[in-house]
Formats: C-alpha cells, sequence, structure tokens
C-alpha cells in the first residue's frame, strides 16, 4: 500500500494500517480488515505501555472484525483484553467501560450464551444508569440490547417491554425522523414477527421504513434491509409473492451499493431462496442458494456460522427433491456448527435434529426419525422457543406414526401441532393446509370419512 510506504514512522504507520483496517471492514473485506488491524496492533504493542488505552482500542477494532467473520472465540478473546486495559486505567462508572462490557455482552449473544450476554450488558445499562439522564439515548440503547436477549431466549414479552422503554426514551429525546427510533421500530416489529402477530410487525416495520425513505438515500443499505424486514412478513403470512417483490427492491440496492462479495448479498440470495422454496421451485431456489453460498465462501472461513442457515436451505431443497443423501449431508454440515458453536439446548440445535429426523422418516427409517425428533423435542419443550417451530416437529412426528400406522399416536401429535398453528397463523396460511391434507390422510386411513 502506497500510503503504508509514505509513512514517516511507526505512529504514522499503526495510524493508516488502522484506518485501512477500517475502510476494509465496512467493505466486508474481512481477512485484509484483520492483516492491517493486527500490523497496526503489533506496531502499537511494541512502542506504547501494555496498559495503554489506545491498545484497548486496537484490541477493539481486531474484535469487532473477528465478531463480523463469526469467529467469536477470538471475538471475546481480543475484547476482554480491551476491558482489562479499561478496567486498570478508567473509573468503575467511566462511559467507555460500559462500551466494553456491552460489546462482550454482544459475542455472548452471538453464541448463543445468553445468560452471559444479559450479564454484561446489564453491567453496561448499571454505569449508564448512573451516569446519564433518564432520557439519553445511550440508556435506550441498553434496552434494546437486554431486549434482544430476551427475544432470542424466546421470551416476548419480556423484550417487547425492553424495547418499549427504549421507544419511550427515542421518541422523547429526539427527532420524530431520527434513525434510531427507525432501529427502535424495527426491534419490536421483529418481536411481533416472532410473536406471529404479523399485522402489528408491519405496522412496525413500516414506521421504519418512512423515516428510512425520509433521512436515506434511495440506495442506502439500511433502507434494503427495511425492505427485506417487511418482506419477511409476507413470507412469513405465506403472501409469497408480495414477499419476493419487497425481496427484490432489497436486492437492487445491495446490488449497488455494495460490493459484489458483500455478506449482506449472501443474506439477500437465501432470502430469495426461501420463498422459492416455499413456493415448491426447488430449481430455482438451489440456483439463488448456490449465489448465496459462493459469496459465503468468498467472505468467509469454512465452518464460519454464517454456512449454518445455508447448509440447512440446501437441506430443505434436496429434502424436496428427494435427494436424501444430499439433504442429510448439508443438515449435518448445518448440526456441526451449530454444536460447535452454541449452547447444548440451543433451539437452532431443535430444528436442525427435527429437520434430520424428517428425512430419515422419508427414507422409510422411522426408528431413526422418532429418535431425532424427540431429540428436537426435549430442546423445544425445555427452553423457550419459537412456538411455530414445537408446532413443525410435532407434525413431523404426527406425519411418522402416521405412516407406522399408529393413528392414535399421529393424531396427538398433529393435534398439538394444529393448536399452536391455529392460534399464530392467519387462516389462509399454506402451513394450515398442509396440517388439514395431513389430517384429512389420516381419518381416510382409519375410515373416519365424515372427518376427513
Amino acid at each position: 500500500m502506497a500510503l503504508l510506504e509514505q509513512a514517516s514512522d511507526d505512529s504514522d504507520r499503526a495510524y493508516i494500517s488502522n484506518m485501512l483496517g477500517w475502510v476494509k471492514n465496512d467493505q466486508g473485506q474481512y481477512e485484509e480488515a484483520v492483516a492491517f488491524y493486527e500490523q497496526s496492533l503489533k506496531i502499537n504493542q511494541k512502542t506504547l505501555p501494555e496498559d495503554h488505552p489506545s491498545l484497548a482500542t486496537t484490541y477493539n477494532n481486531v474484535a469487532q472484525v473477528y465478531k463480523d467473520m463469526g469467529d467469536y472465540s477470538r471475538a471475546l478473546a481480543f475484547y476482554e483484553q480491551s476491558l482489562k486495559i479499561f478496567e486498570k486505567a478508567l473509573p468503575s462508572n467511566h462511559p467507555d467501560l460500559a462500551t466494553s462490557y456491552n460489546n462482550i455482552g454482544e459475542v455472548y449473544s452471538r453464541m448463543g450464551d445468553y445468560a452471559k450476554a444479559r450479564e454484561f450488558y446489564e453491567k453496561s445499562h448499571k454505569i449508564f444508569e448512573k451516569t446519564l439522564p433518564p432520557n439519553h439515548p445511550h440508556l435506550a440503547t441498553s434496552y434494546i440490547n437486554i431486549g434482544g436477549v430476551y427475544s432470542n431466549m424466546g421470551d416476548y414479552s419480556k423484550a417487547r417491554e425492553f424495547y418499549e422503554k427504549s421507544r419511550k426514551i427515542y421518541e422523547k429525546a429526539l427527532p420524530s425522523d431520527h434513525p434510531s427510533l427507525a432501529i427502535s421500530y424495527i426491534n419490536i416489529g421483529r418481536v411481533y414477527r416472532d410473536m406471529s402477530d404479523y399485522s402489528k410487525a408491519l405496522e412496525f416495520y413500516e414506521k421504519s421504513h418512512k423515516i428510512f425513505e425520509k433521512t436515506l438515500p434511495p440506495n442506502h443499505p439500511d433502507l434494503a434491509t427495511s425492505y427485506s424486514n417487511i418482506g419477511g412478513v409476507y413470507r412469513d403470512m405465506g403472501d409469497y409473492s408480495k414477499a419476493l417483490e419487497f425481496y427484490e427492491k432489497s436486492h437492487k440496492i445491495y446490488d449497488k451499493a455494495l460490493p459484489s462479495n458483500h455478506p449482506s448479498l449472501a443474506v439477500s440470495h437465501l432470502n430469495f431462496a426461501a420463498c422459492y422454496e416455499k413456493m415448491g421451485d426447488y430449481t430455482t431456489a438451489l440456483k439463488v442458494l448456490k449465489n448465496a453460498y459462493q459469496i459465503q465462501q468468498t467472505a468467509f472461513e469454512e465452518g464460519n456460522p454464517a454456512f449454518a442457515s445455508t447448509y440447512s436451505m440446501f437441506g430443505r431443497v434436496y429434502r424436496n427433491m428427494k435427494d436424501y443423501s444430499k439433504s442429510l449431508d448439508y443438515f449435518q454440515k448445518c448440526l456441526t456448527i451449530f454444536q460447535r458453536t452454541l449452547p447444548e439446548r440451543h433451539p437452532n440445535q431443535a430444528i436442525t435434529y427435527s429437520n434430520i429426523g424428517d428425512v430419515h422418516r422419508l427414507m422409510g427409517d422411522y426408528e431413526q426419525a422418532i429418535s431425532f425428533h424427540q431429540k428436537a423435542l426435549n430442546i423445544q419443550e425445555s427452553v423457550q422457543c419459537n412456538p411455530l417451530e414445537c408446532a413443525t416437529t410435532y407434525i413431523n412426528l404426527g406425519e411418522t406414526y402416521r405412516q407406522m400406522k399408529d393413528y392414535t399416536t399421529a393424531l396427538t401429535y398433529y393435534e398439538k401441532g394444529l393448536e399452536i398453528r391455529e392460534k399464530k397463523l392467519p387462516k389462509s396460511h399454506p402451513d394450515l393446509a398442509v396440517v388439514y391434507h395431513s389430517l384429512a390422510k389420516l381419518y381416510l386411513s382409519t375410515r373416519q370419512y365424515n372427518m376427513a
């Protein structure tokens, strides 16, 4: 790099390396970002005392990139080095210490260790409560972080409580079109989406979107994310053509605004793939999935948590295409990542167990199918998770027992799954039709023709 060659001394070289790292991270070129940040770190380690605040900042920068790469153990290690310096150098109520606790909380949250995440978020929050006025935006952000942990734990009412606290502060402290208020609306919208209250989810996502339309240029990535959020709600409602319309708007912006290997473009392709899968267009879903995977391969190292959802979708598409060996292979790859990066009883592992169980059912291996579905239920019935995920496992078990001609047990599981879906989904949702169809087949098998 010409800039580095022109640097007059170590201090300049450290600064330029740091700036280049920031640019590369912003472009999604994480490997190069880490290289520049670590170059800056090595220079600073030679020239500064080991507890110098500038070193803490550099540790933070390196940690940030590893977090974006999904390498959470390394991110945590660097954030902890930064925290050690701050704890020595700063008073116990210093805002930088709160930020440091917050960063560590975020990594634990991404690792699925929600108890640890909440512990660090609350440490951060206590500092903000002591040092800031009650309507300060930093307090609102802190409420959002704690709300996010409760949301990930499936405690949506608690999550909404914290998100509403955040919203009240933002509405008092900020102009009505401030981007932070838009983020607050997004969080509340997401909780309503997780609770399957789709009309409320759309209401808050659209509030957020209006702010972005007023305040951002038309090709800003945040506007793309907003379109994607709205598309996601329509997808959950089973309105796939409407979902595709919003995903298309989102993708056009990403395509113009981001480098071709940016992870957000991969997520955009995954959104399309999920829609095409639900529509039964598996050939197109597979094509789009491969686009997402190619981007992720250039952006991340193999085994990165970002691959898990891609592998899971490959598994589902190949299952629907009746290529069961490929399907099992991809679900197993997904499970391997989850087992390495998430707690043992994380809801994402349960979903994968249920997916693997369903492939075994389709292959006629009912014993294995029941075993994997039971593994899923052991998690889903003992931790808070999205009820619709539990419903899918019940329905998968119902289908397995129906094919084994154990109609009484099958009916029990179908009814459990149907009860949840009827509560959570719109009456016209395709996933309800699937259960009604399965129940009809069961009643025909038991000659209860009036029920079918």
